[in-house]
């Protein structure tokens, strides 16, 4: 099951790596080297410790025996490109997900090219590494508690800003490059988030979308944790979805709420998710017999796929 996990990315990063038409050559401004997007095909982690070190990646595949073909970290304006987490990633079969994040930074700004020294150089890291990476910038902005999100910085400057990086990075060539748009599910009974039309860049700019979103009760299911956010997604791009930040708290639930997740990958042909293995607003480690058990089982319909 692992093998064929990591085999079928290994085939992949050579496919992208060496196929400069890419899989969007209608699309004018597109990444030309973006990820393959076969439903069901990605499963990855974010485990504490990174990106200083890739040990939690490690031992989480050691644990479940599901080695992860993405590997989640998330960076801090001014933070360079971490190419040696990202080579430790490609020799473990797994691609960087970096989540840059403009805390405390005037999106105005970025847009503006107030900030196209360090974007440039940032780009330039990712060129040389030469190998697929998926970038994010601002995720979560139709939610109220970034500095970059809603209540706190217009949507349109938020659009504005989100061009800009990706222009940016397209001018230096930095064409490795998978552009995840990442939202957070909307609750539909609370103020906190809003429909994400708002905040969308248009399609020439984003290839991937992914999605933020976890189980806080034993009784929810997939369906309905993120299915309206879904719907509303649709209503804006037919582009491939990523469960990009997910997690269930660490209970006699737990593996319920694992084998939800999985199926609810297949039902709505999404890509995959990526698990926040660590202690957040919870702890959300993946750490009993029967979640290392459930996490397994659905791992093994991903690669039978």
């Amino acid at each position: 099951m692992t093998a064929g996990l990591t085999v079928a990315l290994a085939g992949a990063i050579v496919a992208v790596t060496e196929d400069p038409a890419g899989p969007h050559p209608s699309r004018p401004g597109s990444s030309l080297t973006v990820l393959p997007s076969r439903p069901a095909s990605y499963l990855g982690v974010y485990a504490q410790g990174v990106p200083g070190s890739y040990a939690g990646l490690t031992s989480f595949a050691k644990e479940t025996d599901v080695s992860p073909n993405l590997a989640l970290y998330y960076s801090g304006w001014y933070e360079p490109f971490q190419a040696s987490f990202a080579a430790a990633a490609f020799r473990h079969g797994a691609v960087p997900v970096v989540q840059i994040n403009p805390a405390g930074v005037s999106l105005a700004e970025i847009a503006s090219g107030h900030f196209d020294t360090y974007l440039q150089s940032y780009a330039r890291a990712v060129r040389s590494y030469r190998r697929p990476v998926v970038l994010s910038f601002g995720h979560e902005m139709n939610g109220r508690w970034y500095s970059w999100g809603y209540r706190h910085t217009s949507p349109v400057v938020f659009v504005a800003a989100w061009r800009h990086v990706v222009k940016v990075f397209r001018s230096v060539g930095a064409r490795n490059v998978t552009w995840m748009w990442t939202i957070n599910k909307v609750n539909l009974r609370s103020y906190a988030t809003r429909a994400p039309a708002a905040w969308w860049p248009g399609s020439s700019y984003v290839d991937w979308v992914g999605i933020d979103g976890y189980f806080h009760t034993p009784s929810e299911q997939f369906p309905s944790v993120f299915g309206p956010t879904i719907v509303d997604v649709r209503e804006l791009t037919h582009d491939p979805i990523l469960i990009s930040e997910t997690g269930a708290v660490t209970s006699a639930a737990q593996p319920a709420s694992i084998a939800s997740l999985f199926a609810g990958v297949h039902a709505y042909g999404l890509l995959g998710f990526l698990w926040f293995d660590a202690v957040g607003n919870g702890d959300y480690q993946i750490k009993s017999p029967a979640a290392v058990a459930a996490f397994r089982r659905g791992a093994m319909t991903f690669a039978e796929r």
